[in-house]
């Protein structure tokens, strides 16, 4: 496969028009009918798979250090990434991740319109969206050798902004399947903070999606990250649609 590495820099905003414009200008530039797109903070994989399609979702581990942030972040990262491949598998996929993935080339500047130029963020979710809506191929490279590294933020500022962002694109988002899944999480979370005991059902669910993911999380950061995870979301959520446009 024949493929052009686009790595557009942090805090690049191409005359303030952000992230997406960038990614055209450079994607446009491109002479290869595959791309692969990656932050410049990831870490790639020590291979890329010999894969045809139209999309490709790459698997990505979060790494960090030993605070409890940091632990939070690389347990609900695995979470993320586990419901992530196995609902692509299923061809019911809800997530995508910027941070790295392959595309056609073609099928990129196609999906252009189809990915809120107009707005900041939201390049990844937007052009999965757009892939499925036009029934075009879908795949999964999910083995250890194809995983890339990212870093957990260091600091709850960088973390706060980082999950409004993530949250501030959601309600943009028409896909069945991506509504579908985001108001069962919304609805689950809202329930466990009304009944606390909810988190009996919930938990194990989870945890078996973090483990699966990344066995070295333990039990314990896992439980933590599950009883603050519906006042984080919410807080997530609110702040998101405030900020949104503002990144």
């Amino acid at each position: 496969m024949r493929l052009t590495r686009i790595i557009p820099k942090r805090g690049i905003n191409d005359d303030n028009k952000g992230k997406k414009h960038a990614l055209h200008q450079l994607i446009s530039a491109a002479e290869t009918e595959y791309v692969e797109l990656m932050d410049d903070d990831v870490t790639p994989p020590s291979q890329l798979p010999d894969l045809e399609g139209d999309l490709i979702l790459m698997p990505i581990k979060m790494e960090g250090g030993q605070s409890l942030l940091e632990r939070l972040q690389v347990a609900e990262y695995a979470a993320i990434q586990e419901l992530t491949m196995m609902t692509a598998k299923k061809g019911r996929g809800v997530l995508c991740s910027g941070a790295h993935l392959i595309v056609k080339r073609d099928k990129w500047l196609e999906s252009w319109e189809d990915l809120h130029p107009e707005l900041p963020s939201g390049d990844d979710m937007f052009l999965l969206e757009s892939f499925k809506r036009r029934g075009l191929d879908i795949r999964v490279a999910d083995e250890e050798r194809y995983t890339a590294v990212i870093q957990a933020v260091p600091t709850w500022q960088a973390f706060w902004k980082q999950r409004m962002r993530w949250a501030g694109k959601s309600g943009q988002l028409q896909d069945p399947d991506m509504r579908r899944v985001g108001m069962m999480v919304l609805i689950a979370n809202i329930m466990q903070l009304i009944c606390p005991l909810i988190i009996l059902v919930k938990f194990p669910f989870e945890y078996r999606l973090i483990k699966k993911r990344d066995p070295k999380v333990s039990l314990g950061i896992s439980l933590v990250l599950e009883i603050i995870y519906p006042l984080y979301m919410l807080v997530s959520l609110v702040g998101g649609f405030f900020r949104r446009g503002h990144w």
